[in-house]
């Protein structure tokens, strides 16, 4: 076996706004290294190294992959550690999941105030991926969304090819909060992203970010400046969550993100997504608490209510700034009201009352996908125009 240099510019590593190189190898991070200086909370810079959506990629001939790792996990006081996987993909299909357990361990202790955290120490692991099918193929290795990763090595047999990968895909980026991070999903190829991503045929920057989605202006530059073909933004629930916001403040704010954007996409098709359902918080205002097990808001006096945001209010405002915007001529922004992805219906697989499981997720990406990948959905045009250039440049 020999080893892959991490500069190798036949290696991709998708989804990561860093790679993280350090003498160890790499530790990819979903957010650039100058962000960290303007992050308004350490656990920003923690669940952006989290690597949900990030994929390492490439076009060998390989019958054998190896890949040394560290993963850092997360659990809940009280509850088991989340899982953290591996996956597989050959020529675009799943071909292998490997769970990763032997790294360490972050355990959260939502119980105290504030939140406890201690670390318990953990080894790396070398994951093998044997008897590939013989011939050039395309590889991507998924890397943990519920952990941050380290990764240390990467090898392929002594005679084997390693070429750029040739996708020309359309490329999409999100930005959401835990449920769009997907830290519940079966695999870090099935938060809903990923699934909306797989069904829509376009590779994924995903920017979702467990309890820190709070249109922090260093994310819009991010999303200005990345080189996406659409962008999505699924916007409020951690507002409520934390009571960051009122209305006053809500507002603007979410002008202001979407003016940053504009300043280098002005004809990027954006959607504005609204929360999904979240029972308690629908026409309650955060903020919100957890045992590990519900989601509970906290009462207020009423002095204390005037401009304070629930669920219902967040969408109605999304909504009306959409279509101000849009009647002032950027009609290239589009607004989804999120309980078309999960609502009523669907409470069954909200089990904490906040966050879908596993299958709750599959069915929001796969939601997503239908009503903007479709023929006349808000993505289809550029979607269209990215593969008619890149026939044209072949």
């Amino acid at each position: 076996m020999r080893d892959i240099d991490w500069d190798d510019p036949a290696l991709a590593v998708l989804g990561a706004l860093d790679r993280g190189r350090t003498a160890q190898g790499l530790s990819p991070s979903r957010l650039p290294a100058w962000s960290h200086a303007q992050m308004p909370d350490p656990a920003l810079a923690l669940v952006a190294a989290m690597t949900s959506g990030v994929r390492l990629s490439f076009r060998t001939d390989a019958d054998r992959i190896e890949l040394d790792l560290q993963e850092t996990g997360v659990q809940i006081e009280g509850a088991p550690r989340m899982a953290a996987n591996l996956d597989l993909f050959v020529d675009g299909e799943l071909a292998s999941r490997r769970p990763l357990d032997r790294g360490p361990t972050l355990v959260i202790d939502l119980a105290a105030r504030p939140p406890g955290i201690r670390f318990e120490a953990g080894a790396p692991s070398t994951v093998s991926f044997d008897g590939l099918a013989p011939g050039p193929k395309e590889i991507e290795i998924w890397l943990p969304q519920s952990a941050s990763t380290q990764l240390k090595a990467l090898r392929l047999p002594a005679g084997a090819s390693l070429a750029p990968r040739t996708s020309h895909a359309a490329q999409w980026a999100h930005y959401g909060s835990s449920i769009s991070h997907g830290m519940e999903a079966a695999g870090p190829s099935e938060t809903w992203p990923a699934v909306a991503a797989g069904r829509g045929g376009v590779e994924l920057t995903s920017l979702g970010f467990a309890g820190q989605c709070h249109l922090d202006g260093l994310v819009a530059r991010c999303l200005r400046d990345l080189e996406a073909d659409f962008i999505s933004l699924k916007l409020g629930i951690n507002v409520v969550n934390l009571d960051s916001m009122r209305e006053r403040a809500f507002v603007p704010a979410a002008h202001t993100f979407l003016d940053i954007i504009r300043e280098r996409r002005p004809a990027t098709p954006i959607i504005v997504i609204s929360p999904i359902i979240c029972p308690v918080a629908e026409d309650h205002p955060g903020p919100t608490g957890s045992d590990g097990a519900s989601i509970r808001v906290f009462d207020r006096p009423a002095e204390l209510q005037p401009g304070a945001l629930s669920l219902r209010r967040i969408r109605e405002i999304l909504a009306g700034i959409v279509e101000r915007r849009r009647s002032a001529g950027d009609l290239q922004l589009h607004y989804l009201d999120g309980l078309e992805l999960f609502g009523a219906a669907d409470v069954a697989d909200l089990p904490d009352g906040l966050h879908p499981n596993a299958n709750g997720l599959k069915r929001i990406g796969e939601r997503f996908a239908r009503l903007a990948f479709a023929l006349d959905g808000p993505f289809a045009a550029a979607q269209l125009a990215k593969r008619v250039r890149a026939k044209r440049s072949r």
